[in-house]
């Protein structure tokens, strides 16, 4: 059964014939909700919605508490892309188009969304467990012409896992946007830390290059329209695709959209600020700051200010 009507969610799956694993994520509501905050033009929404739902498979194989996330600056018209989830699967996302740059962004898709939107620069990895933990980072350049080809670059330069990545979106009849992402991997022969391991033992390297090469091969045949296709379903979809390799699904993992901007926390960045900075920020004697993710409004007039700068305002 699909939750992606309203929600989405993440379906892991194994194919029982060879050693590789993957992850199918199905986006409705979510990222509806999320795209539909922005007035971005279609191609940046569409780069969003494929982000977030690429940012929700990566998480999807890591085993972590706290929040993943993943970021590209480039020197294109969209100069930052960042979409992030939680351990809990609160997931949400952005696009900040370069000032004075917003003439160079078509008003239809682009097929080279990449070069033509982000341009050249970095994709960044990051998996923030807390402030008593390690923060881990992985960086490469984008290299690729879309969001799927630098992950696959990511993989194949830093982590040496070989990995496949189909990535999807669009608005469906309704004109509601939908996203998707299909991501298969070889499992490495040592790998003793994986929630659904199995012997693979038996399977030598000439085999499991053949199975790598048909299992992508298969994926190639999966449409942009069938991947998005709301009465479909993930299940359907790699039944189609991997029926023959004995597909195995597991427990799927739900997604929401959800932001983690608070007044408390807009507070106390006002309530650090001297008071010659607060100054220009004003209009009209307010102050109004929004959060870039969920575009909720945080708004302080002369009474709200002076009460955070008032002796004893802080938090505990």
């Amino acid at each position: 059964m699909t939750t992606t009507a309203s929600g989405g969610r993440v379906l892991p799956f194994q194919l029982e014939t060879s050693n590789l694993r993957g992850r199918l994520v199905e986006l409705g509501g979510v990222v509806d909700d999320i795209v539909s905050r922005h007035d971005y033009p279609y191609p940046v929404a569409s780069l969003l919605a494929e982000c977030l739902a690429l940012t929700a498979a990566l998480s999807a194989v890591l085993k972590y508490e706290g929040i993943f996330s993943l970021q590209t600056k480039g020197d294109g018209p969209i100069s930052l892309l960042v979409a992030d989830v939680t351990s809990d699967g609160d997931i949400r996302g952005y696009a900040e188009v370069a000032e004075g740059r917003e003439s160079e962004i078509p008003d239809i898709a682009v097929d080279r969304p990449v070069e033509t939107l982000l341009g050249k620069g970095r994709l960044a990895f990051t998996v923030d467990q807390g402030s008593h933990t390690n923060r881990y980072q992985g960086i490469v350049e984008m290299t690729g012409t879309t969001l799927a080809e630098c992950a696959q670059h990511y993989f194949r330069q830093s982590e040496q896992l070989p990995t496949r990545l189909s990535l999807a979106a669009g608005r469906d009849d309704d004109g509601a946007w939908r996203a998707a992402a299909l991501m298969l991997q070889q499992i490495p022969r040592d790998d003793t830390d994986y929630d659904t391991r199995w012997d693979v033992s038996g399977i030598d390297d000439e085999d499991a290059a053949e199975e790598w090469r048909r299992a992508g091969l298969l994926m190639d045949t999966l449409q942009p329209g069938e991947f998005l296709d709301r009465d479909l379903g993930g299940e359907a979809i790699l039944y189609r695709l991997f029926n023959e390799d004995g597909v195995r699904v597991f427990q799927d993992r739900p997604l929401q959209a959800g932001c983690r901007c608070t007044a408390e926390r807009v507070e106390n960045v006002l309530r650090g600020m001297p008071p010659d900075e607060l100054e220009p920020l004003k209009v009209d004697g307010n102050i109004v700051v929004t959060c870039q993710f969920c575009k909720q409004d945080y708004v302080y007039d002369a009474v709200d200010l002076a009460a955070l700068s008032s002796p004893g305002s802080g938090t505990a």
